[in-house]
C-alpha cells in the first residue's frame, strides 16, 4: 500500500514527507494506521546527529493508532484494536522483560538498525530505497508496519492524540521520578529541563508526595507551565537554583535531582551533584551525544557523601503495565495529558513543529493525522 511518512535522508537536513510504498505485515507484525504522534527531542537527535542511527529513517517513536492487519502467528491483537506503541518494545521472554525491566529488552539492543526483528525492511521510498524506524517505529507516517513486541493495547475510549504521548515522554518522565528516583513523601525534587520529559517528571514527583518540587528551566514560559503540573519553586539556571534550594530546605538541599534537559551536558553534573543532598539521588534521564565521554563531576563528593548518579531508560519503568496505569490516571483526573499538549501539526508541518521545539514554545508538539 501507498501511504505518507516524513524521511530523513541525512543529518542536519529537514524532514521531508514524502508518499512511500508499505509491505504488507510478516510473521509477528501489525500494521496500524496512525490517529498521533507526539514530537519528541529524541527524533532531533536523529538531525543533529547525536543518536546515529541508520539512515535514511522515517522518524517518529511516540504513536497511537488501529490496528488494521495482523501477520501470521500474532494472536493477541484483532483489527480494530487500538494500541499505544511503547518506544522500546517488550518481548516478555528475555531476562529483563522476566525480570521485571521491559524497558530493558533485548530487542533494544537492534533499535539503531531500524528493521524490523528479522533485519529486512517493510518502508520503502518511491525509488525502492529501504527505509529504516526510529526504534523500530516511525510514526511520522500514517501507516506503519511494526512488531507485535512494540504494541500496547489499550481501551478504545482512550484518546489516542493523547495516549499516544504514553509511548516515551510520559512514562519516561514519570518513571524518572516515581522508579528511577524513588521520590518519596516529603522529598525535596529538583527536575531540570522542563519539556515533555520534565513536565511528567513534576507531575510523578507531585503523585509521589514530593514537598517541594523545583522546576529549573531557563525559559519563563516552561517554568509558567511547570506550575501547572506541579511545581512549587521555579529557577531559571542551576546556578540560581542553588541558594534558593539551600534557604528553602534550611541546607539538606534537594533529595533527588532529575536531568531531563533537551540535550545533556556532562559538564554540568557536578553542578547537578551539588543540588544533591547527602544520601541523594541524580538521575540521568536526558539523552547526551553519542561522542560525550567525559562529564565534569567531584567523585569526592560523590564518595564523601555517598551521593549517587544513576541512569534511566522508559522510566526505568515496564510499558505493558505503566501505559494502561497511566491512561487510567489520566481518566481520574490525577495527570494531566491534556495540558502537555501546547500545539498540534499535520504531517506535512512536521518541520514547522520543531523549530517550535527548538524555540523553546511547546512542552509537547503532537501530529495528528485524523
Amino acid at each position: 500500500m501507498k501511504t505518507k511518512a516524513a524521511i530523513l535522508w541525512d543529518v542536519n537536513k529537514e524532514w521531508s514527507v514524502e508518499e512511500i510504498e508499505l509491505d504488507p505485515p510478516g510473521p509477528g507484525e501489525v500494521l496500524v494506521k496512525l490517529a498521533a504522534s507526539g514530537m519528541c527531542h529524541s527524533d532531533e537527535h536523529l538531525v543533529t546527529g547525536d543518536l546515529p542511527f541508520a539512515l535514511p529513517i522515517i522518524g517518529g517513536h511516540e504513536g497511537a493508532g488501529v490496528v488494521q492487519e495482523v501477520g501470521a502467528g500474532v494472536s493477541w491483537l484483532e483489527p480494530g484494536d487500538h494500541v499505544v506503541f511503547g518506544f522500546i518494545p517488550s518481548c516478555g521472554r528475555c531476562e529483563s522483560c522476566s525480570t521485571g525491566h521491559q524497558n530493558l529488552c533485548d530487542l533494544g539492543a537492534i533499535l539503531g538498525l531500524g528493521r524490523q526483528v528479522d533485519g529486512t525492511a517493510r518502508h520503502h521510498a518511491a525509488d525502492g530505497t529501504d527505509l529504516g524506524l526510529m526504534c523500530m517505529l516511525g510514526t511520522f507516517a500514517h501507516h506503519t508496519v511494526v512488531n507485535e513486541a512494540s504494541c500496547i493495547k489499550i481501551d478504545k475510549d482512550a484518546p489516542l492524540d493523547r495516549a499516544c504521548l504514553l509511548g516515551c515522554g510520559v512514562v519516561t518522565g514519570w518513571g524518572s521520578s516515581v522508579y528511577a528516583a524513588e521520590v518519596s513523601p516529603g522529598d525535596v525534587v529538583a527536575v531540570v529541563g522542563i519539556g515533555g520529559i520534565g513536565a511528567n517528571a513534576i507531575q510523578g514527583a507531585r503523585l509521589a508526595g514530593a514537598k517541594q518540587i523545583w522546576a529549573i528551566d531557563p525559559i519563563e514560559f516552561k517554568r509558567e507551565k511547570a506550575m501547572e503540573f506541579g511545581a512549587t519553586h521555579t529557577a531559571a539556571s542551576l546556578e540560581e537554583a542553588l541558594p534558593l534550594i539551600q534557604e528553602a530546605s534550611w541546607g539538606k538541599m534537594a533529595n533527588k535531582v532529575i536531568m531531563t534537559m533537551g540535550v545533556g551536558d556532562g559538564s554540568v553534573l557536578a553542578s547537578a551533584l551539588a543540588l544533591t543532598a547527602k544520601r541523594g539521588r541524580v538521575v540521568v534521564t536526558n539523552i547526551h551525544p553519542a561522542a560525550e565521554m567525559t562529564a565534569n563531576v567531584s567523585l569526592l563528593d560523590v564518595t564523601l557523601m555517598e551521593k549517587q548518579v544513576v541512569g534511566s531508560l522508559f522510566g526505568s519503568a515496564n510499558p505493558r503495565a505503566d501505559i494502561p496505569k497511566l491512561l487510567e490516571l489520566y481518566g481520574k483526573a490525577q495527570i494531566d495529558l491534556d495540558g502537555l499538549v501546547t500545539k498540534t501539526y499535520t504531517l506535512d508541518q512536521v518541520n514547522e513543529g520543531y523549530q517550535d521545539m527548538r524555540d523553546g514554545k511547546n512542552i509537547r508538539g503532537v501530529l495528528i493525522y485524523d
